[in-house]
């Protein structure tokens, strides 16, 4: 009990460290070490590491260099393949063709603006799975689709709800979420994406959609009721450089390859091909038309520096969060709190689908607080498999509602940075942006419970 009480403690102080937005790397990992100290005074187990340093002091060092390694040579590289091929399609301005060729069937809309803001969802949640950035793909948006929808006569807010809109459910293979969820449930992340999220994603849209449109209605009403001065303001960032159409087709070029050749379309039976070699497959043929459209290799390898860069910048925010985060859950864990959690749940009535509703909400309200799909769900995503163990449940049932909760209550918050960039972009309140949101996906959240476990 003592030491389930102190790690609610530890808990409650990482939360409250998080949202007062100190480094969640540094926060995280302080906290884990922590936990694993105070186990082992308790008279706790010794960590379990590969090869032991023979010193209780230098073991949690070593715990924190086990974990490094065993994350980069799983997921880590992936994540930062992805991460560095998605700054590459921005180098070249691939990602902005492909999101000005995606929105212009929206123009044909002007009898029903109100349509056509929420077609904006199913289109931009296509674009978000070839572009696993939630603000990159907002501020895209902005450049694109808020001029349409404003000269449409959608009101600001209604616009930049849509927009928020599309990147609430972090799905696809190039997701940074999903490869951690797929490796949790120990399955590849393009099996990951189809058997699961899909089935549980779709119908959730549906309701998003539904939602959205029905509530952004109610304020837009309520606004010009209250007087309120609307701005339909067109500042918009910088257009980039044009480049051909064709490029459009290289930020998707991965995920094309990935299904084509996945054992659920089988093209070429014989070819197997994982996230990681499709970046780097699709990497060598756009810096091969890179070349020739420019007609200089040098510019071609000058823009090839901004994948090695994507990287980097990917293993300094995503790749040591996964590693912070596994070392707090090897924390909770060494501390008996999974073990302490479940008990103390099924003493007081609670089932295995009761105490993973609770826990995707816990995880929904985190996100919201944090401002951070990722961080929510890393930070719990690691105790995920051994307390479905502990409850007799496959480890799917708590992982995929919890994985998508994490990035649905991303939209919710108004610290959130695709919420601040796109509001303040445009001059726009992210409280008040946040607020319009919030009730959308409090219903959407529900939904995608009963959809998950009842339903299906």
């Amino acid at each position: 009990m003592l030491l389930f009480l102190i790690s609610l403690l530890f808990v409650c102080l990482t939360a409250v460290a998080l949202i007062r937005k100190i480094n969640p790397q540094g926060i995280l990992l302080a906290a884990g070490i922590g936990m694993c100290i105070i186990a082992l005074a308790f008279g706790g187990h010794e960590l379990e590491l590969k090869t032991s340093t023979g010193s209780a002091i230098f073991n949690f060092i070593k715990l924190i260099e086990e974990t490094f390694l065993s994350n980069i040579s799983r997921a880590g590289l992936m994540i930062m393949t992805i991460g560095g091929y998605v700054a590459f399609m921005n180098h070249i301005n691939a990602t902005h063709t492909l999101v000005r060729i995606s929105m212009k069937p929206l123009a044909f809309f002007r009898k029903c603006p109100m349509l056509a803001a929420v077609l904006t969802i199913p289109i931009g949640q296509l674009l978000f799975i070839t572009t696993p950035s939630a603000t990159g793909l907002g501020l895209l948006l902005v450049a694109s689709v808020y001029p349409i929808l404003n000269s449409l006569g959608v009101s600001r807010l209604t616009a930049l709800s849509m927009i928020a809109a599309t990147t609430i459910f972090d799905q696809g293979p190039g997701s940074a979420n999903t490869a951690l969820a797929s490796e949790l449930v120990s399955e590849n992340n393009v099996e990951y994406f189809i058997t699961h999220q899909l089935p549980l994603v779709l119908p959730t849209s549906c309701i998003v959609m539904i939602t959205f449109y029905f509530f952004n209605r109610y304020f837009d009403k309520k606004d010009q009721q209250a007087h309120t001065s609307e701005t339909y303001s067109t500042a918009v960032p910088e257009i980039q450089e044009q480049v051909p159409a064709y490029f459009a087709l290289f930020p998707v070029m991965p995920l094309v390859l990935l299904v084509l050749l996945s054992p659920y379309v089988g093209l070429v039976e014989h070819i197997r091909m994982n996230t990681t070699i499709a970046m780097f497959f699709s990497l060598l043929v756009v810096l091969f038309v890179v070349a020739i459209q420019k007609r200089s290799a040098r510019k071609a390898f000058e823009a090839f520096s901004a994948f090695w860069k994507g990287m980097g910048n990917v293993f300094g925010s995503v790749v040591t969060l996964i590693v912070a985060s596994e070392i707090f859950s090897k924390g909770l864990i060494q501390m008996g709190f999974v073990d302490s959690l479940i008990t103390y749940s099924t003493q007081i009535g609670l089932t295995g689908v009761l105490i993973a509703i609770l826990f995707t909400i816990v995880i929904f309200s985190a996100a919201m607080l944090m401002g951070s799909g990722n961080a929510a769900f890393f930070s719990f995503g690691p105790l995920l498999p051994e307390m479905a163990q502990r409850l007799g449940m496959p480890a799917i049932s708590l992982v995929l509602p919890m994985q998508l909760a994490s990035s649905m209550g991303r939209a919710a918050s108004p610290i959130a940075g695709i919420i601040v960039a796109i509001a303040g972009v445009v001059g726009a309140s992210p409280l008040e942006l946040a607020k319009r949101n919030t009730m959308p996906l409090i219903i959407s959240i529900t939904s995608l419970l009963v959809f998950h476990f009842i339903i299906t």
